[in-house]
C-alpha cells in the first residue's frame, strides 16, 4: 500500500496507442501536475487520487489538426467571420487538443486572431499565416500586390511560439507567384508552407508543384480533391506524386467541404498512397456537410482499410512533426497530458464525401474522454463521474480538481 497518492489521475486498463514510442498495447497511464507521469502495466489504483476505468477503450495522444478555420471574430463575411468557428466547440468532442488555423488571417490581421480567439481558447491554438496580408476569402486571395513575403515572415518570427507555417490558398491565376512568395516567406522564417493549389491551370502544372516548387517538409493539402490529376489513363497513381513524396513533400488530407472524394481516396490507398497527415479543414460549411469532424474523417480511413494505429500516427506524431512541434502528439513521460480516449463502435454506419457520395462502413470512432493538460474537457458518457445517487446530498459544494471550470462553468464540483 502507498501511504499517499503520487498521481493525480490514472487511466486504467485501456489499449494505449502511442506511435512516437512505438507502443500499441494494454497499459495504464498516470498523470501528475498536468503531465504524463508513467505508462506501465498495472499501475496500482492506490497510487492515484482518482482512477478511471477505460478497459475496452483506446487511449491515445490528443489529436493535432493542422487545418482549421477559427477566425470567428474577424468581422468579414467569409473565412475571417461567418465561415469560421470557435475551436473549443468542435475540438474536444473529437479528441483534438491542438489545432492550427490554416491561413485564415494574413500578417495584417493576425494580432486580432491571436488576441480575440487564441487567447480565449482552451484548445492549444497555432497558426499558419496566409501569404496574402488581408487573409483568406474572396478577392483578397487573388491580390498579388498584397503577397508580401517579408511582412509575413516578420510577423511569423515575432510570434514564433504560435506561428508554425505559411499558407497559400485558392489562387486562380496562371502564375506561380502565390506559391513562390509563400515559399520565400517560409524560407525567411524557417517554417513550412501549406498549399491549397486552387484552380488547376495548364500554365502551372500540378506535377511541378510537388516535384519542383515545394521544398521537402512543405505540405500539399486536399490530396484527395476531386479535381487533382491523381491518376493516369489506366487508373494508376501519377509518377509525379510518388516523386514528390520521395522528395519529402507532405501530403495532407484537408477534407473540408469540397476536397475529399471516396473514388480518389479508395483507389490511392489501395495503391499505397496514404496521407502523411489527416486533417479536417474545419469551417461552418464543412462541419455541416460531408466532413462533420476529426473522428468522422478518421472513421472514413478506418473503413477504407487503414488500421487504427496508422490513423493515430497520422493524427498525432506526424502532424506534430510537420509543424515542428515534436513535443506534441505523444504520451511520453514528461509530455503535457493531452489525451484522447476513443471507442471503436461496430455496426452499420454511413459516411459522405465532399460531393455527396455515400460509403457504408462497419466501424465508427467516438470520443469518450478528452484531457487537455491533465484536465477533463470532454466526457461523453460520464465515465469520470460518480452516479448521482452515490454522492452525498451536498455534492454541489464538493470539488473535483480534474474538471476544468472554464470548460463547464455550470457543472457541479468543478472548483480547481
Amino acid at each position: 500500500m502507498f501511504a499517499q497518492p503520487v498521481y493525480d489521475l490514472l487511466l486504467k486498463g485501456g489499449h494505449v496507442i502511442d506511435p512516437k514510442n512505438k507502443l500499441s498495447a494494454v497499459r495504464d497511464v498516470a498523470i501528475a501536475g498536468g503531465k504524463i507521469a508513467e505508462v506501465a502495466v498495472n499501475i496500482p489504483a492506490s497510487k492515484a487520487r482518482k482512477t478511471i476505468n477505460v478497459t475496452g477503450l483506446h487511449v491515445t495522444p490528443g489529436m493535432v489538426d493542422i487545418h482549421v478555420h477559427v477566425f470567428a471574430t474577424g468581422g468579414g463575411s467569409q473565412y475571417d467571420g461567418a465561415l469560421s468557428v470557435w475551436p473549443d466547440g468542435h475540438t474536444f468532442r473529437n479528441g483534438v487538443t491542438t489545432a492550427v488555423d490554416a491561413g485564415t488571417s494574413g500578417w495584417r490581421k493576425f494580432p486580432l486572431l491571436r488576441d480575440s480567439v487564441f487567447a480565449h481558447s482552451e484548445t492549444r491554438m497555432l497558426a499558419m499565416l496566409n501569404i496574402v496580408g488581408r487573409g483568406m476569402g474572396g478577392d483578397n486571395e487573388q491580390d498579388i500586390s498584397d503577397m508580401d513575403p517579408k511582412a509575413t515572415a516578420d510577423m511569423a518570427m515575432k510570434n514564433k511560439s504560435i506561428v508554425v507555417g505559411v499558407k497559400t490558398a485558392h489562387y486562380a491565376g496562371p502564375e506561380w507567384v502565390a506559391v513562390e512568395r509563400a515559399v520565400e516567406a517560409g524560407t525567411l522564417a524557417n517554417i513550412p508552407v501549406m498549399v491549397d493549389f486552387g484552380t488547376f491551370k495548364e500554365e502551372r502544372p500540378f506535377a511541378d508543384l510537388v516535384t519542383k516548387k515545394l521544398r521537402p517538409g512543405d505540405i500539399y493539402t486536399h490530396m484527395y480533391l476531386p479535381w487533382v490529376p491523381m491518376f493516369d489513363a489506366k487508373g494508376k497513381v501519377q509518377s509525379s506524386l510518388w516523386e514528390g513524396r520521395k522528395r519529402g513533400v507532405i501530403y495532407d488530407v484537408g477534407h473540408g467541404g469540397g476536397s475529399f472524394v471516396f473514388r480518389h481516396a479508395a483507389n490511392a490507398i489501395k495503391q499505397g498512397l496514404v496521407p502523411d497527415s489527416i486533417s479536417t479543414d474545419l469551417h461552418a460549411h464543412s462541419m455541416n456537410s460531408g466532413m462533420k469532424g476529426m473522428l468522422n474523417v478518421m472513421s472514413k480511413f478506418l473503413n477504407l482499410g487503414m488500421t487504427l494505429d496508422d490513423i493515430i500516427l497520422r493524427t498525432t506524431v506526424n502532424p506534430a512533426r510537420e509543424i515542428k512541434r515534436e513535443e506534441l502528439g505523444t504520451l511520453s513521460v514528461g509530455a503535457e497530458a493531452d489525451v484522447a480516449v476513443l471507442r471503436v463502435q461496430r455496426g452499420t454506419f454511413g459516411f459522405v464525401d465532399s460531393l455527396g457520395a455515400k460509403m457504408t462502413g462497419t466501424q465508427n470512432l467516438e470520443c469518450e474522454l478528452t484531457l487537455r493538460a491533465g484536465k477533463m474537457v470532454w466526457d461523453m458518457n460520464g465515465i469520470s463521474r460518480e452516479d448521482w445517487h452515490k454522492l452525498p446530498s451536498n455534492y454541489e459544494s464538493q470539488s473535483d480538481p480534474h474538471w476544468d471550470k472554464t470548460i463547464a462553468p455550470n457543472t457541479p464540483r468543478v472548483k480547481k
